[in-house]
């Protein structure tokens, strides 16, 4: 049975796509005002992106000017979200889990901890744990949690939306996973469990 649960933010405690207004109205009329060197098509798909990608990973993915970013990576050091989110339909699933839950994710430190406030889910979890994707990556917070907290990796389930990201380096580090993959966006993904939604998540956990 698993009883220590590394859980994903965006996308899989909630969703971005419904709660885009609160997320990104800011940052796209920031956007908007810096030259970031790339053709309108490129912003909006680059726009896209950004719901389900970290930002410094979109950012290179399209080539954003260097000068613009110093000014764009202040502005996020900064952010908070403000208004209230609303977690997935499937989020039960997550809270009714027995044992130790954390969540992973990556992104701004006061962006990330401010969309758990904002969740109000913040009492369901011991730790929250922010990656930087410029200096580190989810691997290296996955090892450092299960040093920190002495965790045998048998009892540790991986729960994320990301098969190149969360579910990849759990794995590597021979950690079960469980990709939620509602659009089928990763249909020959390597994953121990996988699911459209949560509802055989607790079967997965063994609970």
């Amino acid at each position: 049975m698993k009883q220590i649960f590394f859980i994903d933010l965006d996308n899989t405690i909630y969703f971005t796509k419904p709660n885009e207004e609160q997320l990104m109205s800011g940052l796209y009329q920031f956007l908007d005002a810096q030259n970031l060197g790339i053709s309108a098509a490129q912003y909006q798909a680059a726009k896209s992106e950004m719901l389900r990608t970290p930002f410094q990973k979109v950012a290179e993915k399209y080539g954003f000017r260097h000068e613009a970013m110093e000014n764009i990576i202040a502005f996020l050091n900064s952010r908070e979200v403000t208004k209230p989110l609303i977690p997935s339909d499937d989020y039960h699933f997550i809270k009714e889990l027995k044992g130790r839950k954390f969540i992973v994710t990556a992104g701004f430190y006061k962006q990330q901890t401010s969309k758990v406030k904002m969740l109000g889910i913040a009492d369901d979890f011991e730790e929250v744990c922010v990656v930087d994707v410029t200096v580190s990556n989810k691997k290296e917070a996955f090892q450092k949690l299960i040093d920190q907290h002495e965790l045998n990796k048998a009892e540790i389930l991986i729960i994320g939306d990301d098969a190149e990201s969360e579910i990849k380096y759990g794995l590597e580090l021979g950690i079960e996973t469980f990709l939620l993959d509602p659009e089928n966006r990763y249909p020959h993904a390597e994953t121990t469990f996988k699911g459209i939604d949560l509802s055989n998540l607790h079967q997965a956990a063994g609970q």
